[in-house]
């Protein structure tokens, strides 16, 4: 996600987020997050886990225990020479450090996958990391979603995927993710010498619904369904989707991040652009049934989260907030916020420091990852929000 120019994908990102990942640290206490008494309700925010790295999608599993995606702490592997490499904020490196944890009731924190790849974008751009970017049951299956990984990601021999974890902890690969779309291209990608495409993709957010799993790509504009069988199929290319729409810069470019499945549809949120002056520009859509994009709702800012309450309230997470320049966001502006029914957002919890993900628990709170960009290893957070209270 960079800087003033244009919309955002993970590689954008990080050149706005390098000068201030210290400040990042500095306020990512639970200290900083507030609870909001907007339009009625104040909610209640606690500590739920700590000591994660980087962490990102997460989900509750049929044992009612949290797992939680893990980007993990990146490494000095890389493949310069070897293959095309990443724009802007490569040459990438990585290692093998990436995770998958499972959480107690009581917030002890189990590795129950590691040695995952995990890449880390240039030094000038603040070597920031990604992993594992979202998990996922179907059944009793626990499934992972790879984007720290590839060749042009700084590991020779690997491939982002959609694995499955095995009870032993050991992971197998169901289907390959960079050969996908490497052979079946967006219509709108942002290729060129000033782009900033990404040939194994920065795959963000995963969804099981209706038997399958329903994976999100930012950097090319896509969501792909995986079946168990490891079948791989476009459900929408949505940048062909957002063309026509006049969304994106460049067109059609709007990076899309967050999924959630919702009485019979699907729903994205995305980054969208970060240009001084254009602030809440971010949408919630519905993907149509004719593989269009329908927008639901509008003024968000850098969305990475999207979930429905049991009443059906729309919930979404926003990155940060702010204006972008001279200056990039500010530390601690990222917020919870719910569609009322004027169409506008309340804010439900503020004060956090770039969370990248949020879901629903069986106790109908709900679960934030926190610090999960820009943060060092070991510092990322799971949040709770009573959001009845």
């Amino acid at each position: 996600m960079p800087l003033l120019q244009r919309a955002v994908t993970r590689a954008r990102l990080v050149r706005v987020i390098a000068p201030v990942a210290g400040l990042l640290v500095a306020t990512a206490a639970l200290g900083g997050v507030t609870a909001s008494a907007e339009h009625g309700g104040l909610s209640t925010v606690s500590m739920y886990a700590t000591g994660l790295n980087n962490p990102r999608g997460l989900t509750f599993g049929p044992d009612g225990k949290l797992y939680v995606a893990e980007g993990g702490a990146g490494g000095s592997r890389t493949t310069v020479g070897q293959c095309e490499q990443v724009n802007a904020v490569g040459p990438y490196t990585g290692d093998f450090n990436a995770s998958i944890s499972r959480i107690s009731g009581t917030g002890v924190v189990t590795r129950i996958a590691t040695g995952l790849p995990s890449d880390q974008t240039n030094p000038q751009t603040g070597a920031l990391v990604s992993g594992v970017a979202d998990v996922a049951f179907i059944g009793k299956n626990l499934y992972g979603l790879e984007a720290g990984a590839g060749c042009s990601h700084g590991l020779a021999g690997t491939v982002n995927n959609v694995f499955r974890v095995n009870k032993d902890g050991t992971t197998k690969s169901i289907a390959n993710l960079s050969a996908f779309i490497m052979a079946h291209p967006a219509a709108y990608m942002n290729t060129g010498p000033n782009g900033d495409y990404e040939p194994d993709g920065t795959w963000y957010g995963m969804v099981a619904a209706r038997g399958a799993l329903y994976a999100v790509e930012p950097n090319h504009g896509e969501v792909d369904r995986v079946t168990v069988g490891g079948h791989i199929s476009r459900l929408i290319d949505v940048s062909a989707a957002a063309y026509p729409l006049g969304l994106g810069m460049p067109r059609g470019h709007i990076v899309p991040t967050a999924i959630t499945f919702h009485y019979h549809s699907f729903y994205i949120a995305n980054l969208d652009v970060f240009d001084p002056g254009f602030q809440n520009q971010s949408r919630v859509f519905r993907i149509t049934k004719d593989g269009g994009l329908q927008t639901v709702a509008t003024g968000l800012n850098a969305a990475t989260g999207l979930a429905f309450d049991e009443d059906g309230n729309l919930y979404a997470l926003e990155a940060f907030t702010g204006f972008f320049a001279p200056a990039p966001f500010t530390a601690g502006s990222g917020k919870v916020v719910r569609l009322n029914r004027s169409g506008g957002w309340d804010t439900v919890a503020s004060g956090l420091n770039f969370p990248t993900a949020m879901t629903f628990g069986p106790d109908g709170k709900l679960y934030v990852s926190n610090c999960g960009f820009g943060c060092p290893p070991g510092a990322g957070q799971v949040v709770r929000i009573n959001v009845g209270e």
